[in-house]
């Protein structure tokens, strides 16, 4: 199964514990797109539409791109007031719109599923003269390194996924090289920027937010079903809250 599909198999609990993103955030993008009434959008894997609502507050017309057929289904009758709101289940690969006819094409935690020599070249077609492309990410963390909870967990996911990348709070060469691909693509007056929010779970909680992401949905049940049960305890042994630090990266450009 293609690991995009995963997201599409419980639209509510994604729509629930998925984070959404800090109104800084969608004051900077609207403020640098210049979007407004009747603006042309594309939202590139809306979800369940975590970072939707705010661009349809300013009257622009917007097109929304989600592969999962529940996932569509969900946002479009979650704006089902909004007449200026349109879904479109497909990828983005398959999209098919006039070239430069967009003023803003933004992309919420979605944008690394699409292969990089075909998602910006395309975003660049799509895209008037002068349109802007914002592409943004929340990197949860969990707790802190000195954080006995946190280091507990770190060892779980060692013992239970030893190949498991380790995460890192701020990956420097990661935002780098978003912008640096900007860049190569012929995208100008590039802007970089980070938010930070924090969340706090209780165990029950933080295992339904996992079952959102593809990596820990794909699990085999024989190894997922411990796993979760001593992620779980640990937090349980820690005062059953544990406090997941967002770092948001935006990176905006101009065609």
């Amino acid at each position: 199964m293609d690991k995009r599909l995963t997201f599409n198999e419980d639209a509510a609990n994604y729509d629930k514990w998925r984070p959404a993103y800090c109104a800084e955030l969608f004051r900077d993008i609207i403020a640098y797109s210049r979007i407004g009434q009747g603006g042309k959008v594309i939202e590139i894997g809306i979800g369940t539409g975590q970072a939707t609502r705010p661009f349809l507050e300013t009257g622009c017309e917007l097109a929304a791109i989600e592969l999962g057929a529940d996932l569509a289904e969900y946002s479009q009758l979650k704006f089902r007031e909004h007449k200026n709101f349109r879904v479109h289940n497909t990828t983005f690969e398959e999209f098919t719109g006039p070239d430069e006819s967009v003023d803003l094409i933004y992309s919420a935690t979605a944008f690394h599923w699409i292969p990089e020599d075909v998602g910006y070249p395309k975003v660049r077609e799509l895209l008037k003269k002068g349109g802007t492309v914002a592409l943004f990410w929340n990197r949860p963390f969990a707790a802190r390194e000195d954080d006995e909870l946190h280091q507990h967990i770190q060892r779980i996911y060692q013992q239970y996924r030893p190949s498991n990348t380790k995460l890192i709070e701020h990956d420097t060469e990661k935002y780098q090289a978003i912008s640096q691909n900007l860049r190569t693509y012929g995208f100008k007056d590039i802007q970089f920027k980070l938010y930070h929010l924090t969340r706090s779970f209780s165990s029950a909680d933080y295992i339904a937010l996992l079952n959102t992401y593809s990596d820990h949905r794909s699990m085999p049940s024989a190894i997922k079903e411990p796993f979760e049960e001593e992620i779980r305890a640990a937090i349980m042994k820690s005062g059953d809250v544990l406090t997941i630090y967002d770092t948001i990266d935006l990176h905006l450009g101009r065609k």
